[in-house]
């Protein structure tokens, strides 16, 4: 009769039942049928298949954990033959097949207690005369001498205390001093204050190497209480110094409790790394320890499934003047990094001058929101230009995100495109982006993002969705190419809009602002963005973006197939960012692309494109009524009753292009208005203000419920029975208006 390790239970052995789960076992047994499922053991893994990871558990024992137990695709496992490993035993079958689950704890020091599991009883490691640690074996195994060296290392120890009490103190003084001589002789550190990366990090009396080889070898308890602390080093300086005990010093942008570690996300003035801390399986560590806090913390750099991550030992909340030093550190690194240094257009353009200033700032607050560790969520248009222009800030964010988060799948969860049902950021948009915000706060820890309005948001119908996010204090920018309201200008953190400075908006688009804003972002990625405003404008493209289109290798056959591919590709799946096909429709030559170089993806859904437009144009041209109001042609097009509503192209779409064709075979001032069940759109050849003609409409059909969506450039909307009189009174306001 003894009592369980782990709370302390009277039990025949060395464990109850209810914390079995709790210890990690060792395996000296000789047949599979020995061991007992539900128990989690170390193993070692000893090979791939394509169905799984063979794992030896013990000497004896071979068994399967299959790739449907992975938390993870089984390619993107690290784990090479010979590595250890922590695996549960599920059954043990009675042909001796030995069925093995994933185990979110993957180190000694995650588990409650080891033990040895002989096959027949469970006993302390010290009894089994085995008492090493992990921790240990590591250290021992991380000397160059390898074997030999721990062996060495034994056999000093075992000289006892008389041959370190034979070295004098003043002869140990003098090696410390020659050791701390050679140390700060190394070489010069780097401009950020920290040790180059081909450097060991330095200590007040050495290297964190030397450190830990004094560290395995017995001292005294004064000698204990002399080390001096870690010297700081920077997180973009770790990746050569896995298996070596760091301190950074940052601060937390990111909490998330698993079931095995607390995971602290900690940024720096350089890099951002995620920090393991383990008090207990499932419970909080450091739970004083919250986002927005600057923090020291020391800890084992190490890799976990492919990712840089940091073994947290220590973790310290920096108050009063230290704390201050370090959020000083950080803010004068992100305002000098997050301005771009240069400003240069993609072209000459004056529309898109008249805003630079505010192009500069929106690209300076992107920056600084991935070097905060924010996330950026960007909303536009599902139209060709909407996705184009949310494309262009994509390309330029993601190689920054990259670079700054040691995570490999850092770009999924800081940077997420999603499209808009129309050009308004109304409530429905706004109550989805502020439950997943806050949903990933609460359940990730993750900070509230920037959000970005893209060809989209920049009339008033928007006000009260920018209200509900700054509630929550959320930065938001507008970025479009709409005849903007200037109530916006109050409701979002910046607006860069042309017509709020005055400008005639008839020949930008929101890709152009966007691009010279992704181009500001990051200017390496500036030459894959000049074809991009070109792509944007259905017709008369300024010349400048065609020759710059031109230059990059897109012809204008090129150019066009690319706005058609995007166009229907937009409609289909709206509400989802299509981020990889985007790239291969955009980039088809660059980075990203996943479809071979001789491909021609955009030519081929392009294709597509035209026959079911001309499908739909050839219904509308043989039922568009003509008429003629005070001296200007009307062409009317009843899409409620003419077209397919919910077939490609959108109403909008097949408009504009059924404008295109009925201006070229007319001189005059010509107009195209569709009237559906209960949405009125009109095309002018001159600019029209829909407000203004919603406005007129509504005092003559004052029982219709108008109203406008999407500002002087938007649409009205009406109640489905009084049709006909909005159709009258827009036909009559229309004639008042351009005559």
């Amino acid at each position: 009769m003894g009592n369980c390790i782990i709370c302390g239970t009277p039990v025949d052995g060395e464990i109850c039942k209810s914390h079995e789960e709790d210890a990690v076992f060792e395996f000296r047994g000789s047949s599979a049928s020995e061991l007992s499922p539900g128990r989690y053991y170390r193993g070692t893994v000893d090979g791939y298949a394509d169905f799984g990871v063979f794992v030896d558990i013990g000497d004896h024992v071979t068994g399967l954990l299959h790739r449907s137990e992975l938390d993870q695709r089984l390619e993107s496992l690290d784990w090479e033959p010979g590595d250890d490993v922590y695996v549960q035993v599920l059954s043990v079958r009675d042909n001796g097949n030995v069925d093995l689950g994933w185990s979110i704890r993957q180190r000694e020091r995650e588990f409650r207690g080891k033990l040895i599991d002989t096959g027949d009883d469970e006993v302390l490691p010290e009894e089994f005369g085995d008492d090493r640690s992990e921790s240990a074996a590591d250290s021992e195994s991380s000397d160059d001498g390898g074997s030999a060296a721990a062996s060495d290392e034994d056999a000093t120890a075992a000289t006892g205390d008389a041959a370190a009490a034979s070295e004098s103190p003043d002869e140990a003084d003098v090696e410390a001093g020659d050791l701390q001589t050679a140390v700060d002789d190394s070489g010069p550190s780097d401009d950020t204050g920290a040790p180059n990366a081909s450097e060991t990090v330095t200590t007040g009396s050495g290297s964190v190497a030397t450190e830990s080889a004094a560290a395995s070898t017995p001292a005294t308890d004064d000698a204990a209480d002399a080390e001096p602390a870690l010297n700081r080093t920077t997180i973009d300086t770790i990746d050569n110094q896995v298996g070596t005990v760091v301190r950074l010093e940052g601060e937390i942008t990111g909490v998330r409790q698993t079931s095995g570690p607390t995971v602290f996300e900690l940024r720096d003035e350089t890099a951002t790394v995620e920090c393991a801390a383990f008090e207990e399986a499932g419970v909080r560590a450091y739970p004083d320890v919250d986002i927005d806090d600057v923090v020291a913390l020391e800890g084992e750099v190490e890799r976990h499934h492919g990712d840089l991550q940091i073994e947290t030992e220590t973790l310290e909340i920096l108050d009063g003047e230290d704390g201050e030093t370090v959020r000083e550190r950080l803010e004068d690194a992100i305002e000098s990094e997050a301005r771009p240094a240069d400003v240069s257009l993609l072209a000459d353009h004056d529309a898109v001058a008249a805003v630079e200033d505010e192009l500069v700032d929106a690209a300076t607050a992107i920056r600084r929101a991935v070097m905060e560790a924010r996330p950026i969520v960007v909303r536009h248009g599902a139209t060709a230009d909407g996705y184009v222009a949310g494309a262009a800030i994509e390309r330029a964010v993601l190689p920054l995100i990259r670079e700054k988060h040691t995570r490999e799948d850092a770009e999924y969860h800081y940077f997420e495109r999603r499209p808009l049902d129309g050009r308004v950021y109304d409530m429905d948009a706004a109550t989805n982006d502020v439950t997943s915000m806050l949903e990933a706060r609460d359940r990730h820890g993750e900070q509230l993002p920037l959000v970005l309005l893209v060809d989209a948001g920049s009339t008033e119908e928007s006000v009260d969705g920018y209200d509900l996010l700054s509630l929550y204090d959320a930065e938001t920018i507008v970025i479009d190419d709409s005849r903007a309201d200037d109530e916006i200008t109050d409701a979002v953190s910046l607006a860069v809009a042309p017509s709020l400075a005055g400008v005639d908006v008839a020949d930008v688009t929101s890709t152009a602002l966007s691009a010279n804003v992704a181009a500001h972002v990051n200017d390496d990625v500036r030459d894959d963005l000049v074809h991009l405003p070109a792509v944007s404008y259905w017709e008369n493209a300024p010349e400048a973006y065609v020759d710059l289109a031109s230059e990059a290798g897109y012809d204008e056959t090129g150019v066009s197939e690319r706005r058609e591919a995007v166009a229907l590709e937009a409609y289909y799946q709206s509400y989802k960012d299509k981020r990889e096909l985007v790239i291969d429709l955009l980039f088809a030559d660059g980075e990203g692309s996943q479809i071979p170089r001789d491909g021609d993806l955009a030519a081929h859904v392009s294709e597509q494109f035209r026959a079911k437009l001309e499908t739909e144009l050839e219904t509308a041209r043989e039922n568009l009524t003509t008429e003629d109001v005070d001296g200007v042609t009307v062409a009317v097009l009843d899409t409620g009753a003419f077209t397919h509503r919910y077939n490609f192209p959108t109403t909008t779409l097949l408009l504009d292009a059924l404008h295109r064709e009925q201006r070229e075979a007319n001189d005059e001032p010509f107009v195209t208005l569709g009237v559906g069940d209960d949405e009125l759109h009109v095309r002018a050849t001159d600019q029209l203000d829909v407000r203004a003609l919603g406005d007129d409409v509504a005092a003559a059909a004052p029982d219709a419920g108008v109203h406008v969506v999407g500002g002087r450039d938007g649409h009205v909307a009406f109640l489905p029975g009084e049709r006909d009189a909005v159709r009258d009174a827009a036909l009559e306001a229309l004639g008042e208006t351009l005559a």
